[in-house]
């Protein structure tokens, strides 16, 4: 085998296992379920077509640019903004979502859950896309 070719393979198998070691199945799972509270809550008004104002989460990206700030503090659901704004009642302005349709209580130990466990996030972008109808009332 030649030399460049050697090192080519040498690089691949360097790459696929760096890939490996940094993506663990069991966040992966444990994401799932947060994905399915931020595309059914949050994306409708925070994704792709968002006001300049509001944080984005249109993708794992953009979330994980809020992890470790004061959007997100990993370890930490009660100083995380994110996580207040969700668990404010309706009465108190910056409730979210902002419809008078708290989510659940299932939907909120999710997002207290995997910020507590570190608020990981895939190695990989994953696009965030609404589900359902949008949240707010009209």
């Amino acid at each position: 085998m030649k030399p460049s070719i050697l090192v080519t393979c040498v690089l691949v198998a360097l790459l696929a296992s760096c890939t490996s070691i940094h993506t663990n199945p069991a966040e992966e799972k444990a994401f799932a379920k947060v994905r399915t509270v931020l595309e059914t809550n949050c994306v409708h008004c925070h994704g792709d077509n968002r006001l300049s104002t509001m944080p984005p989460i249109n993708d794992t990206q953009a979330l994980s640019k809020l992890i470790g700030s004061h959007w997100i503090v990993p370890g930490k659901p009660e100083a995380s903004r994110f996580f207040q704004v969700v668990t404010f009642p309706d009465e108190i302005p910056g409730a979210m979502p902002p419809s008078g349709h708290a989510i659940s209580k299932q939907d909120v130990q999710t997002l207290r859950d995997w910020i507590k466990h570190g608020a990981k996030v895939p190695v990989h972008n994953v696009k965030l896309v609404p589900q359902g109808p949008l949240p707010r009332s009209i």
